[in-house]
């Protein structure tokens, strides 16, 4: 009935928890190092470090950073009242951080019972901004590989979502007609706006029912379980 045969699927914060799941690791973090010797709680360290985190990556979807410059800032900004500037004990630190990150399995809730309901219908296959010895080992771990034909990140394309350039290398890749394929995401700027302009349908998972502005997306629900009652 329905005419989509290919899903291509965010995975942060749309399958895989990531917001909790780093918080965790963010939290072992500040506790292993002791960021409490200039932080008043780790809170106070969460609330200066998460927005500027989230400030680098979207610089790093528009192309206006590199890969390096994000993983050293994000956590540069924030050591740096603490008296660690040293670049090579800053990345060790963020490998300490990323290395946390694949072992920490908490997923979006409804992940597995949406991908069992959809794995027979269709071929589905992760796009991600992601970093690849990051996602394989989170897919891996948290038991969401298992669902996908493949996972295309925007390493393998040299562009990021939410440029076309990502999502036309994706259809290449899968060998997926535009047409026949529904992107299901909860960033509204790289995911539904990156699908919109590659004239890929468009499911968004909102669940804070925040408005999009320029354009009506193909289909919005507000949790995962919702996505059954569509596809």
């Amino acid at each position: 009935m329905m005419k989509y045969k290919n899903l291509f699927i965010d995975l942060d914060d749309t399958l895989w928890d990531t917001y909790h799941n780093n918080k965790e690791c963010l939290e072992e973090l500040y506790t292993d190092y002791h960021f409490s010797r200039y932080y008043a709680s780790f809170e106070a360290f969460f609330d200066i470090y998460w927005p500027h985190n989230e400030l680098l990556w979207k610089q790093y979807r528009a192309g206006e950073i590199d890969r390096q410059t994000l993983i050293l800032d994000r956590f540069l900004y924030v050591l740096r009242p603490l008296g660690i500037e040293d670049p090579k004990e800053v990345l060790a630190i963020n490998n300490d951080f990323l290395k946390k990150t694949t072992t920490k399995t908490r997923l979006v809730p409804g992940a597995i019972d949406l991908l069992e309901y959809l794995r027979p219908s269709y071929r589905m296959y992760i796009l991600s901004n992601g970093f690849r010895e990051v996602q394989d080992k989170k897919l891996r771990n948290s038991g969401l590989a298992p669902y996908f034909t493949r996972m295309i990140l925007s390493e393998d394309a040299g562009i990021q979502k939410p440029h076309k350039g990502i999502f036309d290398f994706a259809l290449i890749n899968t060998n997926s007609r535009r047409n026949e394929t529904l992107m299901i995401g909860d960033c509204l700027e790289a995911d539904i706006f990156g699908a919109w302009q590659s004239r890929i349908d468009q499911l968004w998972l909102n669940p804070q029912s925040l408005p999009s502005p320029e354009f009506i997306p193909t289909f919005t629900v507000s949790s995962l379980k919702e996505i059954k009652d569509i596809l």
